[in-house]
């Protein structure tokens, strides 16, 4: 893996921990507010009471825009504040001593990132936008307070971070016991799920990042991803042009993974998933 770019950094208002001469937008500028952002209920998903909505609105102060590249916050700047994402995704790497990065996440709309922070009050990742994107900045400080006050924002709370250590302990799987086709395949069934998720097709999407971005975030090499999409289409499984992805054949890419499963300790060799 290649070392990482470096990106022209975003700074967030002095309120959040970022400087003011980033792209930052009033909220009161702004037509959308959590009441009807129409990826609410993924970032906010349940109990929350209309009152209750408009006491988190009233949280948010402030949206940041990102242009592809742009850095939201780097490893080991002091943590103020969670992130929803509102459009755009981004990803989330640490980057060893000698610069080379490992992609530990790629984040849509809906997702909170700024998690890492919270136990160290200092961030171990850095995150860059993979688009243009547009972020809600949530004041750490302020989103506690009130969820001292709401317990259904503090059950959400902690809901978002059991499905971070739950991400991470899946990733932990997906890495130490798949071979590199199961890997990849899991990672495209994964974002079709997510895509549905937020009202799109399940069967066609555009992948932000490169694969060299997708070889990092799965342990694999680029050239090992790039012979696996290959091998997919081939197969009819999938239909690639570009970054543009078409799950041709979805059933059959689970079933993959599932006879993989059931078969992999009497097939795979030591070096199938270091590949």
């Amino acid at each position: 893996m290649s070392p990482i770019e470096k990106p022209a950094p975003l700074s967030a208002p002095e309120s959040a921990g970022i400087e003011s001469s980033a792209a930052v937008i009033s909220v009161d500028d702004l037509r959308t507010h959590c009441l009807n952002c129409s990826v609410r209920e993924l970032c906010l998903p349940l109990g929350l009471t209309a009152d209750g909505m408009r006491q988190v609105d009233g949280l948010i102060t402030h949206r940041a825009r990102l242009k592809k590249d742009q850095i939201l916050y780097r490893a080991g700047e002091p943590f103020h504040a969670l992130y929803a994402i509102r459009v755009g995704s981004l990803k989330a790497a640490l980057l060893a001593e000698d610069g080379r990065e490992q992609v530990v996440g790629f984040h849509m709309p809906g997702e909170i990132l700024g998690l890492d922070g919270v136990g160290t009050n200092r961030h171990e990742a850095v995150a860059i936008a993979l688009e243009d994107a547009e972020v809600c900045v949530l004041p750490f400080a302020k989103v506690e307070g009130l969820a001292r006050k709401l317990p259904e924002l503090q059950q959400n709370l902690h809901q978002v971070m059991s499905k971070e250590i739950m991400r991470d302990q899946g990733m932990m799987l997906l890495l130490g016991s798949m071979n590199a086709q199961e890997r990849l395949a899991v990672f495209l069934l994964n974002l079709a799920e997510r895509q549905r998720r937020r009202g799109y097709s399940p069967t066609e999407f555009v992948l932000r990042m490169t694969r060299e971005e997708i070889g990092s975030y799965l342990g694999l090499k680029i050239e090992t991803v790039s012979r696996l999409f290959s091998r997919f289409q081939e197969q009819r499984l999938i239909q690639v042009q570009s970054r543009s992805v078409r799950l041709l054949d979805p059933i059959a890419l689970k079933g993959l993974v599932g006879k993989a499963n059931v078969t992999s300790a009497k097939r795979r060799r030591p070096t199938d998933s270091l590949s």
